[in-house]
């Protein structure tokens, strides 16, 4: 079939790539001068900066989507192992910790911390390992188009376990079996990875401690946008067309003899401002499931018309710091997370009702230069700190040395002089020679990305698994959707199974599992 994909981000480049292997004929149309959206990079001064995805987890989901490009994540990218895999500061607590890729170092770290946790944590990691799996197999590559594709023995049989995981936040989860702050902390930070907290997140959610506590954290040379490249050149390598420049305006249709209208096109404008109609049998939306819907569709083929984004939340907003540091900075491992005491006014100034800024913020800083020299010219750093803001674009956008909005920029500062502060490094801001920010209007402008949210849905209850918004329009047939904004979520991995999911749709596969899983 005729294929146009629309938006290059991962999600959309994994998704030419699968269906040009499968034989497709497929054009991809990226509104931005780079494929990536927001997997990117900046250069400056010879500090080259991601800005957007720097975790690696799930290994095992890269792996299955390079086999089925019929190569493997070992020969396309070059993994390293983080150790320490992240260090936490604890506001009130003066020594940092470090978890490391080593069950037995992180079992005596929560012992230490709280007597009697070592057991628990089996107990609480051995869970976590179980509901991955189930979730493996029954949930993430699921498109839930089958009514018997939950009825599997094995959800049957922890029906009852389950429920209480979904109807049980996060939060309560985890301080059912650890009282001390610290721990609660540890185990609570990967509700932020789905773009909610531990207090709106479904405690089936625990299951990420599996990845950071019971797995490696890898990270590819080169930096995320080496990713990328890879997926890109495996694109065109299996012959996808990738077009730069090229803003899609309309998602056109053609009424059918029965039933309901089909997608016959898309309208784009290229970086000239030229009109072009590009034919096609099937639509993958992956971009912003938000601007897809009411900005390129008539108001009456809208599956997710602009009325039922009001009982929709999307996940944190941004104001993202790339700095280029002069001099080593050992007090940073890699993966560096900074918890205040008051997470519960930290995630409700983000989420709540009276949305701001929260002030002191919870932040997390990534050092690549720990692990890659080709972020940073020798005897400098590469750090990009990351602050979780609501969803609000008026929060502004950045720039670069400090001439970005007031408000993102004063974040900012506040961010570094945390760092400073709690890491021992009293000289950072002098040491800055390099400084570019970001801010939730950035999002919104360059991803369309609804209300400047920084990840893509929140993963509540509402917007988890059959519930989250599916991935095939139901008013335009041959329309169907990949990305952070439908199944299965956000993140990396969720976005190669999204398209994996189209893949799925497109052949007829109606399984619960990977594709030949």
């Amino acid at each position: 079939m005729k294929v146009v994909v629309v938006g290059g981000g991962i999600a959309g480049l994994a998704t030419a790539a699968l269906l040009a292997s499968r034989g497709h004929s497929v054009d991809l149309l990226e509104k931005n001068d780079e494929v990536g959206g927001r997997v990117g990079s900046v250069e400056r001064d010879g500090f080259r900066f991601d800005t957007g995805a720097s975790w690696y987890l799930m290994p095992e989901v890269f792996e299955h989507f390079f086999d089925l490009l019929g190569t493997s994540a070992e020969a396309e990218l070059d993994l390293r192992v983080l150790d320490p895999s992240y260090r936490v500061f604890f506001e009130g607590h003066p020594d940092p910790v470090d978890l490391r890729p080593d069950r037995a170092h992180n079992r005596a770290l929560f012992e230490s911390i709280e007597p009697g946790a070592g057991d628990r944590f089996d107990t609480y990691l051995a869970s976590a390992e179980d509901t991955y799996d189930v979730a493996l197999r029954r949930f993430l590559y699921n498109s839930f188009d089958s009514p018997t594709s939950l009825l599997g023995a094995d959800v049957v049989r922890r029906a009852p376990s389950l429920g209480r995981l979904l109807t049980r936040s996060l939060e309560k989860h985890v301080a059912a079996s650890f009282s001390d702050r610290r721990i609660q902390q540890v185990l609570g930070y990967p509700a932020v990875f789905l773009g909610s907290s531990p207090s709106r997140a479904p405690s089936i959610y625990h299951l990420m401690s599996r990845l950071d506590l019971g797995d490696r954290v890898l990270y590819p040379q080169g930096g995320f946008t080496r990713l990328v490249e890879a997926i890109a050149l495996l694109a065109e390598k299996h012959g996808a067309r990738l077009h730069t420049g090229a803003e899609v305006t309309t998602i056109t249709t053609h009424a059918a003899r029965r039933g309901r209208p089909r997608v016959s096109g898309v309208r784009h404008v290229d970086r000239h401002g030229t009109a072009t109609t590009l034919d096609a049998d099937v639509v993958v939306g992956a971009a912003d499931l938000h601007h897809l819907e009411t900005a390129l569709l008539p108001d009456h083929l809208q599956t997710h018309p602009e009325r039922s984004w009001r009982r929709r939340s999307p996940g944190p907003g941004a104001v993202l710091a790339m700095l280029g540091v002069d001099g080593e900075l050992p007090q940073l491992a890699h993966h560096t997370l900074f918890f205040t005491a008051d997470w519960r006014q930290n995630f409700g100034d983000i989420f709540g009702r009276d949305a701001r800024v929260p002030d002191p913020a919870s932040i997390y800083v990534c050092k690549p230069s720990e692990t890659d020299s080709s972020v940073a010219p020798p005897g400098s750093e590469n750090l990009f700190v990351l602050v979780p803001v609501p969803a609000d674009t008026s929060i502004g956008t950045g720039g670069d040395d400090g001439n970005g909005d007031d408000l993102v920029e004063r974040t900012a500062d506040a961010a570094i002089d945390l760092v400073a502060a709690w890491a021992d490094v009293p000289d950072l801001r002098d040491r800055i020679r390099v400084r570019h920010t970001i801010g939730p209007q950035d999002f919104a402008t360059r991803y369309h990305s609804w209300r400047g949210g920084a990840l893509g849905l929140e993963h509540t209850l509402r917007q988890s698994a059959f519930l989250r918004p599916g991935n095939a329009s139901s008013k335009v047939d041959g329309l169907l959707y990949a990305g952070s904004t439908t199944i299965p979520g956000v993140g990396l991995p969720m976005c190669l199974i999204s398209a994996e999911l189209v893949l799925k749709r497109l052949s007829g596969d109606r399984t619960s599992g990977p594709v030949g899983g």
